[in-house]
């Protein structure tokens, strides 16, 4: 029996990313019901292939006992663009065909929106002092509107 392709989905974090993988169905029936392959083989070994622009990285090889489960590729550089597929083996079945290619941008430490925070933050104060000068302007505490000597007028 051929295992595969597993589910993989990809999500961005800060110079990582989150993988998370659900095992591929088998066909195999126990008493009606569908087996899943943690049924049948116990743990099964899995091996992430990342590819970037700078070629593709075969990571080492894990064991999972889960259906779904998820890890976290880090050290990553920010704003640029990776891609990962999932093989699924088990010990005694080597056999497999690897998921398709997800692929997604890393975003850099800074929280998505920073920048449109502190601009409108900058907006903000700018139109706060406007306000005041122009509060103290009508007041008459900055350029004071003197009056002209009778003769010029």
């Amino acid at each position: 029996a051929i295992l595969g392709p597993p589910e993989v989905n990809i999500t961005s974090c800060p110079n990582c990313i989150n993988v998370t993988i659900k095992l591929p169905t088998s066909h195999l029936r126990e008493r009606g019901k569908l087996l899943s392959l943690v049924d049948i083989y116990k743990d099964l070994d899995y091996v992430i292939t990342l590819k970037s622009l700078h070629g593709e990285h075969k990571r080492s090889r894990q064991t999972t006992t889960e259906e779904v489960f998820s890890t976290v590729i880090e050290e990553l550089y920010p704003s640029r663009n990776y891609c990962v597929s999932v093989e699924v083996t088990a010990s005694v079945n080597k056999h497999c065909i690897p998921s398709p290619w997800k692929c997604v941008t890393v975003h850099s430490e800074a929280p998505r929106g920073y920048r449109e925070v502190a601009v409108a933050g900058a907006v903000c104060v700018s139109l706060l002092i406007a306000a005041v000068l122009k509060c103290v302007h009508a007041a008459g505490f900055i350029l004071p509107k003197m009056s002209l000597p009778h003769t010029l007028v």
